[in-house]
């Protein structure tokens, strides 16, 4: 399977101005250069779902502005369906789906169905291809309640489902989704989750998800791709993921007295059936659980390794 996305030795610095207070700082000011994205490499094929994560700061929406054609690098080169999508701005728009969680492309004064017409048109989309398009999506997305309201009444969820029809109207190969759930409740998140990734299914979309909840990772995405500081530590699959890092387990036990214990065994220093085998005959149990930590915990470990 063929690359949609190439990315070699891509980089990005920022010149910011040094707050030194005064009066020289303000006729002489002096900058220094911050490093956002620092020489990374990938490749993504096509109909792969990627996560891109890392903390605040490591450089993932600075990617993503750089592959989507906002931002041009510093150095470095990147190809998005074979072009250069700083070169290249407004070809790339056709093969490309935007959501940023914290910056809307719906008009906030008009109804929702109002936008997308207008989507439909910048996009130069036909008229019959348009209308059928949006059906399809409206139906998957369950917002046809939501057209006739102006983007300003919606809630967060419902908007956010609106945002990712706007983004698919035109059925770009590629979706960008920045942060995608953030500030929606445990429901909403599920609905964006599920319906993401079953539009990526049926119609082979690409897709690179940046978020912090690690959930958003674990329901949408197979592959894992890791910034910290602007570099990347961890290009692999989900599953190799949890294989590398994964070093406890917890396991909670019941004892016939009703008593509830926990335990946490280090695998690297213990089998999980050794630290078992130890607990059965150190206590009369008559419920055991092994869980293993939380993805979250498993990637803060990895950020305070590099």
């Amino acid at each position: 399977m063929t690359n949609i996305i190439e990315v070699k030795q891509l980089t990005k610095k920022f010149k910011l101005k040094k707050n030194n207070g005064g009066l020289k700082s303000l006729f002489y000011p002096e900058y220094k250069n911050i490093t956002a994205v620092d020489k990374i490499s990938f490749n993504i094929k096509k109909g792969e779902r990627v996560a891109f994560i890392g903390p605040n700061g490591a450089g993932k929406s600075t990617t993503i502005k750089m592959l989507s054609s906002i931002l041009h690098p510093t150095s470095g080169t990147a190809l998005v369906k074979g072009l250069v999508p700083w070169e290249n701005r407004q070809k790339i728009a056709y093969d490309i789906g935007t959501v940023f969680g914290q910056r809307s492309q719906l008009w906030y004064n008009l109804p929702v169905q109002d936008s997308f017409a207008l989507m439909g048109k910048i996009y130069n989309m036909d008229e019959i291809a348009f209308k059928r398009r949006l059906s399809k999506l409206v139906n998957l997305f369950e917002i046809r309640d939501l057209l006739t309201h102006p983007t300003r009444s919606l809630s967060l969820g419902q908007r956010m489902r609106c945002e990712i029809v706007a983004s698919l109207l035109h059925k770009p190969q590629i979706l960008f989704l920045d942060e995608p759930t953030i500030g929606l409740d445990v429901t909403a998140k599920e609905i964006i989750r599920s319906l993401i990734k079953r539009q990526a299914l049926e119609e082979e979309t690409t897709l690179l998800l940046t978020s912090h909840d690690t959930d958003d990772m674990e329901k949408v995405c197979e592959r894992v791709i890791i910034i910290n500081k602007g570099k990347i530590i961890f290009d692999d699959s989900l599953t190799r993921l949890k294989q590398s890092y994964l070093s406890r387990k917890y396991i909670e036990i019941t004892t016939d007295s009703g008593d509830k214990i926990k335990e946490v065994v280090n695998t690297r220093e213990t089998p999980v059936k050794q630290a078992l085998d130890e607990i059965v005959k150190k206590y009369h149990v008559t419920d055991m659980t092994v869980e293993n930590p939380p993805m979250e915990e498993i990637i803060k470990e990895i950020y305070k390794r590099d």
